[in-house]
């Protein structure tokens, strides 16, 4: 195996990853208004002026999906394994999801999957 490609493999991430660390701040806009500083959702005019607390129900959707997310990024790697992994391999995946789902029982618990 060379080694020229893999180099030039982790220089590329490496220039992607810093342009992305470094040209939001010669992009972003150096004086803020009160209008570009004022938060916005979906490009829309609010309705009403927020009084109180902001729900945080869509956020712990968002997180529950992201966990589903994570959670096939491990199970994809066993599947592909199941048969060689054999008895141990099954009861680790069984400790693994059980544990993502005591995240899935507690979200339910505290109401996260309700729509109102």
């Amino acid at each position: 195996m060379e080694v020229a490609p893999i180099l030039m493999v982790f220089a590329f991430a490496a220039i992607v990853g810093g342009a992305m660390l470094f040209l939001p701040s010669l992009l972003a806009p150096r004086r803020l208004t009160p209008v570009k500083a004022e938060p916005f959702e979906c490009g829309k005019d609010p309705v009403a002026i927020a009084e109180g607390r902001f729900a945080i129900m869509f956020s712990t959707i968002a997180m529950f999906f992201i966990i589903i997310d994570i959670e096939l990024l491990f199970i994809w790697p066993w599947a592909m394994l199941y048969r060689k992994l054999g008895w141990f391999g099954f009861a680790e995946m069984m400790v693994f999801v059980g544990i993502l789902m005591l995240g899935f029982l507690y979200v339910w618990r505290k109401g996260g999957l309700e729509w109102e």
